[in-house]
C-alpha cells in the first residue's frame, strides 16, 4: 500500500457510507484514473469491501484499443478480479464521436451489469473531470444545470452508476499507481484539439496562475450543484401541489401554474415533458419557453412528441402526441414507450401498441375513461396482429393491465408512478 492510500480510500468510501454493495463492477479503460479506482477497490475487497467484477468497453476507434483492452485483463488477472470485454463497432464516421461514444459505453455497461446481475457500477471520473466539464459547459453557455457538478451516483435502467472519485485530483492518482508500479495508457485522443475535452484541458493548465484551478472550479461546480437541488425541491413541491396524472397524461393546474416563478415553471414543464416523452435531451430555450408560455395562457401546442391541451375545468393535460407513437410496436414483455409495462397471460405473438383510431373503434365505451380523443388515440393496448385484445386503461382488461415503470430518472417519478 503507497502512502496515498489510505486518504484515497478513505475518499472511495465515503461516497458508499450510505450503501455499500455486496457485489460492484467496476470499468476500467486502462487509463490512469480507472486503474487507479481498480486498484483502490481491489484493496478495499481485501479488506471485507464489495466483491468486484470488472470490464473494458473497447470503442475499436484505435488501433492500439484491443491491446490496450488485453492488458487490462491481464491486470485484473492477476488481482484475481473476473473481467470481460465490450466491443463497439458502430460508428459510421458521422456525428459527434464523443456523444455517441459516451451513449453506447454505458448502454453496454448497462447490459453488461444486468448480465451479471450488478447493480452498481464504479467509474474513475476524477476532481479534473468535473473542472474540465464545467469549462466545456461554460463555453456553450450552459446555465445552473449545466454548470452544476457531475453527479456522484445516478441510475439508468435500474443500475447505479458511482463516481467515488470526483474529490481526487488525477495527479494523486498517478502517484499512487507510481508507488504500485502500475503503468498506465495515455490516450492520444486526450491530445487531440480537435475535440474540446483536451482544449479545456489546456485552459484549466493556462488559468492555473489565477489559482483557477481544477480544485477552485471543482469547488464552484459543487456550489451550483447545491443551486441546483434546491431548484429541484422546489419543482417537487410545486409538482406535488400542482400536478395528478391520468391514464399516463399529466394534468396541470393552470392557475397555480401561471403564478409560479419563471424558472420553476420552465423546470417543472420539463420534467414534465421528460417523463412523458423520455429522451436523452429534454427540449429547453425557445421552444420550451414558448410551451410555458402557452401553458400560461391555456393554449394548445405540440413539442417533444407530446401535446399539451387546455380544458374548461382549469386543468391543463399534458399527453403523448399519437404522431410520436402511432409506428411503435413492443412485444408484450418489454417497455412500451420507456414508460408502460404490461402484465398479463404469457402470449409471445402479443404487443403493446397505441390504440389509434382502429382501437378506439374496438373500445366503444373509450369516452367513459374521460379521456379526450387527442390523448385516447395515444393510449397503449394489447393487440395479436391487427386485433386489439385488451385495453386496460379503457376498462377492457381481459386479462391485462398495463402500469408506468417506475425506473426512469425522473423528478416525477415519485408522484406520477403509484
Amino acid at each position: 500500500m503507497t502512502p496515498l492510500a489510505a486518504p484515497l480510500q478513505t475518499s472511495l468510501e465515503a461516497h458508499f457510507a450510505r450503501h455499500v454493495p455486496a457485489r460492484l463492477g467496476v470499468a476500467v479503460s486502462g487509463g490512469s484514473d480507472s486503474l487507479a479506482l481498480l486498484h483502490l477497490l481491489y484493496d478495499w475487497q481485501n479488506a471485507g469491501g464489495p466483491t468486484l467484477a470488472a470490464v473494458t468497453v473497447d470503442h475499436g476507434l484505435r488501433p492500439s484499443s484491443a491491446q490496450e483492452a488485453a492488458e487490462v485483463d491481464q491486470i485484473c488477472a492477476r488481482l484475481g478480479i473476473p473481467h470481460d470485454t465490450l466491443k463497439w463497432q458502430g460508428w459510421d464516421g458521422t456525428g459527434n464521436l464523443p456523444d455517441q461514444a459516451r451513449r453506447v459505453r454505458y448502454a453496454l455497461l448497462v447490459d453488461w451489469a444486468q448480465a451479471h446481475g450488478l447493480q452498481d457500477v464504479a467509474i474513475g471520473h476524477t476532481q479534473d473531470d468535473l473542472a474540465e466539464t464545467f469549462l466545456m459547459r461554460l463555453a456553450r453557455g450552459a446555465g445552473v444545470d449545466g454548470l452544476a457538478a457531475m453527479r456522484p451516483r445516478w441510475t439508468q435502467a435500474g443500475v447505479t452508476f458511482h463516481r467515488p472519485l470526483l474529490d481526487v485530483a488525477r495527479a494523486r492518482l498517478r502517484e499512487h499507481l507510481r508507488g504500485l508500479g502500475q503503468s498506465w495508457v495515455d490516450d492520444p485522443t486526450n491530445d487531440d484539439t480537435t475535440y474540446l475535452r483536451p482544449r479545456a484541458r489546456q485552459v484549466l493548465a493556462a488559468l492555473a496562475p489565477m489559482d483557477l484551478n481544477a480544485a477552485t472550479l471543482a469547488d464552484v461546480a459543487r456550489t451550483l450543484s447545491e443551486v441546483r437541488t434546491a431548484l429541484d425541491h422546489s419543482v417537487q413541491r410545486a409538482a406535488r401541489s400542482l400536478l395528478s396524472g391520468q391514464a399516463g397524461d399529466i394534468l396541470i393546474d393552470q392557475v397555480g401554474f401561471a403564478a409560479l416563478p419563471e424558472e420553476i415553471a420552465r423546470r417543472l414543464m420539463q420534467a414534465a415533458l421528460h417523463w412523458l416523452a423520455g429522451g436523452d435531451y429534454p427540449p429547453r430555450g425557445a421552444a420550451l419557453q414558448s410551451l410555458v408560455q402557452a401553458a400560461r395562457a391555456g393554449r394548445t401546442m405540440t413539442l417533444h412528441g407530446c401535446r399539451l391541451l387546455p380544458a374548461k375545468t382549469g386543468l391543463l393535460r399534458l399527453t403523448r402526441e399519437y404522431a410520436a407513437v402511432r409506428e411503435l410496436h413492443t412485444p408484450a414483455t418489454a417497455l412500451w414507450d420507456n414508460r408502460w409495462e404490461a402484465i398479463g397471460p404469457t402470449a409471445p405473438d402479443v404487443e403493446i401498441a397505441a390504440l389509434g383510431p382502429n382501437g378506439l373503434r374496438a373500445c366503444p365505451d373509450w369516452r367513459l375513461s374521460g379521456l379526450p380523443h387527442a390523448s385516447a388515440l395515444g393510449v397503449p393496448g394489447l393487440w395479436k396482429g391487427e386485433t386489439l385484445i385488451a385495453a386496460p386503461l379503457m376498462g377492457w382488461p381481459n386479462g391485462w393491465a398495463l402500469r408506468l415503470s417506475p425506473d426512469r430518472d425522473n423528478l416525477l417519478m415519485p408522484l406520477l408512478c403509484h
